[in-house]
């Protein structure tokens, strides 16, 4: 039996709402099917600096010369069939962590863009407040993962483009809270 791997990437710096979203994220795709195999992997802790439009990978047709953590979670995500984002709001938009790693997709884009070529996605903005930014967050993340040639997978019939929850700033109990957001 073949298996599927999906990656879930939590764009937090922090381990509260947004990490417990991406963990149950990861077990409803489990439990979904039995040849469906997960990882979570966070941004808290780890350190990715932004593109600075050096040029250097598109001169050398080579990865980024910066040395953080970006290579690491980049590789796991080439390695999966498809990634579900999770981010909470910043100011109406994704962290700017996840923005860091965006723009650190260069070289994927410009060297080597048949790795992410057909790799689906799947976004979930997590926010304090109901309607709170937590739509803008989901086309935030949209934009950054589309422009690097992934597609997008949404919901049903409906036009929904991506799951948005509402913590109510009470961490994971917040989320657990919003039935509607976590279904």
């Amino acid at each position: 039996m073949e298996k599927t791997k999906i990656l879930v990437i939590c764009a937090s710096p922090r381990k509260k709402a947004s990490l417990y979203v991406a963990e149950q994220a990861a077990k409803a795709a489990a439990e979904f099917d039995p040849r469906i195999e997960t990882e979570v992997v966070s941004f808290a802790g780890k350190k990715i600096e932004p593109c600075n439009g050096c040029g250097y990978c598109k001169e050398n047709k080579c990865w980024c010369i910066k040395k953080d953590d970006m290579q690491e979670m980049f590789d796991k995500m080439l390695d999966a069939s498809g990634v579900i984002v999770v981010s909470p709001v910043y100011v109406m938009a994704a962290t700017p962590q996840l923005h860091a790693f965006c723009s650190r997709m260069r070289p994927a884009m410009h060297c080597f863009p048949e790795l992410l070529r057909n790799k689906f996605f799947a976004a979930v903005g997590v926010g304090g407040t109901r309607n709170g930014g937590e739509e803008t967050t989901v086309s935030d993340i949209i934009n950054l993962f589309g422009t690097r040639t992934m597609n997008v997978v949404t919901n049903e019939v409906g036009g929904y483009t991506g799951g948005k929850v509402w913590s109510q700033d009470k961490g994971p109990e917040g989320c657990q809270a919003d039935t509607i957001g976590m279904k």
